[in-house]
C-alpha cells in the first residue's frame, strides 16, 4: 500500500515554537515500522521554520515573509539532516523534494515531479516533501502543507492520505464543548459546514476548514483520507493495523477512482487561465448521469486569454462554478466558434473535472 503522510507544524513544534525532536523521532520509528511491513511511504513534512527559529537570534524586526524565508532557509537544511540521521538508524535512505505551487501549473512540470518521486519510491527512498518557502511568495503559496499533501497523494496515486494534526479528527462541535465527539466517517456529499471552525492552527497557515476541503477532494478521487492526532503514541501504525479501533476521522473514498489526468485538473483551480460561460441547458447536461463533453453550442462567453491545452474554469452565466477543464482551443478561436455545431468539443469529457 502506498501512503502519503502529512506531518503538520503543530505536531512537530513545542509550545515555545521550537522543533519537538522527540515527537519527530517517534514518527520516524512508526514510518520505519510501516516500511518493514511492506508499505511505500511519502512524507510531507512541515517543521523547517521551527528548525530555523532555533538556530538564529535576530536583533531587528522582520516582516512575516522575511521571517519565513530566513528561518526556512536555515531550518530546511537542519530538518532534512535530522530526518537523514533518524532514518539512517533503520538503514532507510531519504531524499529531499522542495517544490512550489507553480511547479504543478503545467502538465509537463507535474509529470516531471511525479517521475522524480516515482523513481525514488521504486528504489526504496522515502521522499520528504516540503514547500520551498525560501522563494515562494504569498500569492503563489499553498494554503499550507495540507494542500500540498493532497496534491502529492493525488499525483502519486496513493492508496491513503494520512493528515496528522494536533486534534483527533473533525468534531461535531467545537473541541472542548461538553458532549463534542469526533466524527468517525465522512461519506461523499456530507455537509460539515456547521462542524468546522475557521481558526488557524497555532504554528501553521491553515486550519480544519482547509483539511476538510482537501480531504473531501482527495477522497472524491478515490483515495482514502484519515485525519488524526499526530501527538498520540503509535498513531500511524494503529491507523493502518486497526483503523476501526483507532480514533480519527475517515473520508470514505469514491469507489470509482479518477484518471491521473482528471486528478491533475481537479487541483488546478488556481492555475486557470480563463473562464468559459455556459447556458443552463449545457450545465444540466454536464451534471446529468451520462458522461458528456462540453460543446461550443452551449457556450455563451469566453473570458481571458488562454492557449490550447490550458486549464479553464467552467461557469454558468449567473456565476456558478461547474468545474475545471483542459481546453482544446485557444481563446481567440473558441470565441469565433461560440454557439456552433459539428466541431470538436471545447473540453472533452476525459479532460473535464466537475465540482
Amino acid at each position: 500500500m502506498r501512503l502519503v503522510i502529512k506531518v503538520g507544524s503543530n505536531v512537530l513544534t513545542r509550545d515555545d515554537g521550537r522543533l519537538d525532536i522527540t515527537r519527530m523521532s517517534a514518527i520516524v520509528d512508526q514510518v520505519a515500522e510501516l516500511r518493514a511491513k511492506g508499505h511505500e511511504v511519502i512524507l510531507v513534512s512541515s517543521g523547517a521554520v521551527a528548525c530555523g527559529r532555533g538556530e538564529l537570534s535576530v536583533g531587528h524586526k522582520l516582516d512575516g515573509v522575511e521571517q519565513r524565508q530566513l528561518f526556512s532557509a536555515l531550518g530546511q537544511a537542519k530538518l532534512i539532516n535530522l530526518y537523514y540521521d533518524l532514518f539512517r538508524e533503520y538503514r532507510i535512505p531519504v531524499g529531499q523534494v522542495l517544490t512550489m505551487k507553480e511547479s504543478f501549473a503545467t502538465r509537463r512540470e507535474y509529470l516531471n515531479q511525479r517521475a522524480c518521486m516515482t523513481v525514488m519510491v521504486e528504489n526504496g527512498v522515502i521522499p520528504i516533501v516540503n514547500e520551498n518557502d525560501t522563494v515562494s511568495v504569498t500569492e503563489l503559496m499553498f494554503t499550507d502543507n495540507d494542500e500540498l499533501s493532497g496534491l502529492i497523494a493525488s499525483m502519486m496515486d496513493a492508496d491513503e492520505l494520512i493528515i496528522l494534526s494536533n486534534v483527533d479528527g473533525i468534531y461535531d462541535a467545537p473541541p472542548g464543548t461538553p458532549g463534542a465527539s469526533v466524527i468517525r466517517r465522512v461519506k461523499p456529499g456530507s455537509d460539515l459546514t456547521a462542524c468546522i471552525g475557521r481558526e488557524k492552527s497555532g504554528f501553521g497557515r491553515g486550519g480544519m476548514l482547509t483539511k476538510c476541503g482537501i480531504a473531501r477532494k482527495v477522497a472524491d478521487e478515490g483515495i482514502r483520507v484519515a485525519i488524526a492526532n499526530g501527538k498520540r503514541d503509535g498513531i500511524l501504525t494503529e491507523l493502518i493495523a486497526h483503523p476501526d479501533a483507532t480514533l480519527h476521522t475517515e473520508f470514505t473514498p469514491n469507489p470509482e477512482p479518477a484518471s491521473t489526468m482528471k486528478k491533475w485538473i481537479a487541483h488546478s483551480a488556481s492555475f486557470a487561465k480563463g473562464i468559459v460561460r455556459i447556458n443552463e441547458k449545457a450545465a444540466q447536461a454536464l451534471r446529468g448521469e451520462r458522461a458528456v463533453s462540453l460543446l461550443l453550442v452551449g457556450v455563451t462567453a469566453i473570458e481571458g486569454d488562454f492557449e490550447e491545452g490550458d486549464i479553464v474554469t467552467v461557469a454558468t452565466d449567473d456565476g456558478r462554478t461547474i468545474g475545471l477543464g483542459r481546453t482544446a482551443y485557444a481563446a481567440r478561436e473558441a470565441r469565433r466558434l461560440i454557439g456552433t455545431h459539428d466541431v470538436k468539443p471545447l473540453i472533452h469529457y476525459d479532460y473535464l473535472c466537475l465540482e
